[in-house]
């Protein structure tokens, strides 16, 4: 039962309605229901199945009824109805920054723009400026935000395309006739946003597996068969391709399927140079082929360290592992703590004590809480008085574990909003009472590179500013980074001893890797955060952290592989130095 799936469902619904003019309230109604079911504290299964979804808050009884029968039917009646009657268009719409369902909803009804190419040309045609809250300065961001939608069309985040890949990749391995399959291509090098998925399948049976594949339930239609190749689309959209080898062949193909291009090509250099040979066929000496088992045997062969496929894109990690200097990458199991978590206390659905616990229990040793600041009002910002409120809250927990003898510690913080002018919204005296402070900015994106750059270097300079969180503010597929220098931010960071975040929700994980490859060479410590808002999603930092892996970041590159004391020891030092 994939509650994530009904949240989509419920929070569709809401822009379906909101897209048709709706009445607020239902519109809201959905909406609200989406976010708790993304934050449910309790098992959705197990609400169901003891009869007791009337009891959860906001789910009234038609939404009851609804989930009901999206147990039962695996769909939603109403929402289907909804999406078959809604250009499909619209919802693409959605994707420009700036453009809402009110917006959205003007367009259709008064210039009936149901696609994307019908608002360019009606941008071109200057129709937008004179309607009615458009302008002209509106009109030019709508303009470069078609531009950034029409570059990212059919483009999937890592997270959403991985999941289906597995699913794939697990459904071929139940296959009698198939000896080994990986997942390959982008997706295995783990980039953040990809346009396909790649397969590779071991096996003597090609035909009978390429025709189990086109079977899937998953799959919506064939889209190129040939060869010992298959390509399909999934019906979520996504495009596969299904690369069958024979078994001798699998490590091969698999290393040259993964690549990338210019990692193979550099290798095949390198091969060259040994008198080798190396393709998706074999490691060849002359016309013999050389076996090996898999792919740390190929690159052994060449005078190579294993090379993880996170690193494999030309970045100078083939000299680094022919000289043994390939890093020791950063295992999941050595992130001991988060930070930048939130609670309901502002925008999270989970109490304190509970994100606290479901920290615990997913093996943490650690906890930092970071709500937000009174200024982001959007959020249920925390005034003075209630930040106040839940660092009591905190030190009574943490004399109960202490007391307890649990070795678990939750560290008071807050996420500060670095405001235009690059102040942080509380006084010095406020944030010095807390264990750290993350500086984020949440508003004012379309500032310049410069002053953008200045906002927050000054935001660096205050001596309370622990983390910087989100740095560049991206929202993949769907916002662009806002314009500042990042060198000049990193060359910031090492210079106070500033943090930087990766934050590991699936639509930032910002920073970006190529970046946090030139944080290490600099010297400056990365804090993988989950930006929690809910107890599952404290699992974050661990299943992303492949994609800072890219960044070749090791165990002594990362704040939170510290111990608890450690860390403490490390907050109360810089506080000192405040």
């Amino acid at each position: 039962m994939d509650r994530h799936e009904l949240a989509r469902i419920f929070n569709e619904t809401g822009l379906l309605l909101e897209l048709k003019g709706e009445n607020p309230f239902k519109v809201r109604a959905y909406y609200n229901a989406a976010r708790t079911v993304e934050n449910l504290g309790e098992d959705l299964e197990k609400l169901v199945r003891e009869e007791r979804l009337h009891e959860v808050p906001g789910f009234g009884a038609a939404i009851v009824k609804k989930i009901h029968e999206w147990v039962q039917t695996g769909k939603i009646e109403f929402y289907e109805n909804l999406k078959n009657t809604t250009p499909p268009g619209l919802l693409e719409l959605l994707r420009i920054p700036g453009l809402g369902p009110k917006r959205i909803n003007q367009l259709f009804t008064t210039l009936n723009i149901t696609t994307l190419e019908e608002l360019e040309e009606a941008c071109a045609k200057d129709q937008l400026a004179a309607l009615p809250g458009f302008g002209v300065r509106t009109q030019e961001k709508i303009c470069a935000g078609i531009k950034f939608v029409k570059e990212h069309r059919g483009r999937f985040l890592w997270m959403e395309a991985s999941a289906s890949a597995l699913e794939l990749r697990d459904e071929l391995a139940r296959h009698p006739a198939v000896s080994r399959v990986e997942v390959a291509g982008s997706l295995r090098r783990c980039l953040p946003v990809v346009k396909d998925a790649d397969l590779v399948a071991a096996t003597g049976d090609p035909r009978g597996v390429m025709a189990f594949f086109a079977g899937l339930p998953q799959v919506e239609r064939v889209t190129g068969s040939g060869g010992n190749k298959i390509t399909a689309l999934l019906r979520n959209g996504l495009a596969v391709d299904l690369q069958i080898v024979g078994e001798e062949e699998f490590p091969f193909a698999l290393l040259y399927f993964t690549g990338s291009k210019e990692h193979n090509l550099d290798l095949s250099r390198r091969a060259e140079e040994l008198g080798y040979k190396v393709s998706e066929y074999g490691l060849f000496r002359g016309e013999e082929r050389v076996f090996c088992k898999d792919e740390e045997e190929v690159y052994r062969r060449l005078g190579l360290l294993g090379i993880p496929p996170e690193l494999r894109e030309n970045r100078g990690e083939i000299e680094a592992a022919a000289g043994q200097q390939l890093p020791d990458l950063v295992g999941a199991g050595e992130i001991r703590g988060v930070f930048h978590v939130h609670s309901n206390y502002s925008d999270g659905g989970t109490p304190l004590a509970q994100m606290a616990e479901a920290a615990r229990a997913a093996g943490y040793q650690y906890l930092g809480m970071a709500d937000h600041s009174r200024s982001a009002f959007y959020a249920g910002g925390l005034s003075e008085e209630e930040l106040a409120a839940q660092g009591r809250e905190i030190d009574g927990l943490n004399r109960e574990y202490e007391k307890s003898g649990v070795d678990f510690r939750i560290f008071k913080g807050i996420e500060a909003e670095i405001l235009p002018s690059g102040e942080l919204d509380y006084t010095p005296e406020v944030l010095k009472e807390l264990d750290f402070v993350i500086g984020s900015v949440h508003s004012h994106f379309n500032l310049d590179r410069e002053t953008m750059t200045k906002r927050i270097l000054k935001a660096m300079e205050n001596p309370y500013l622990t983390i910087l969180g989100h740095p560049t503010g991206r929202l993949l597929l769907e916002r662009p980074a806002y314009e500042v220098d990042i060198e000049a931010v990193l060359a910031k960071a090492a210079e106070k001893g500033v943090i930087i975040e990766f934050n590991a929700n699936p639509y930032r994980l910002d920073l970006d890797w190529t970046w946090i490859r030139r944080a290490k060479e600099m010297g400056v410590l990365i804090a993988v955060n989950p930006d929690a808002h809910s107890p599952r999603e404290l699992e974050l930092a661990r299943s992303h952290l492949p994609v800072a892996r890219k960044g070749w970041l090791e165990k002594k590159d990362v704040f939170n592989t510290r111990t608890t004391v450690e860390v403490a020891e490390y907050l109360a030092a810089r506080k000192q130095r405040s």
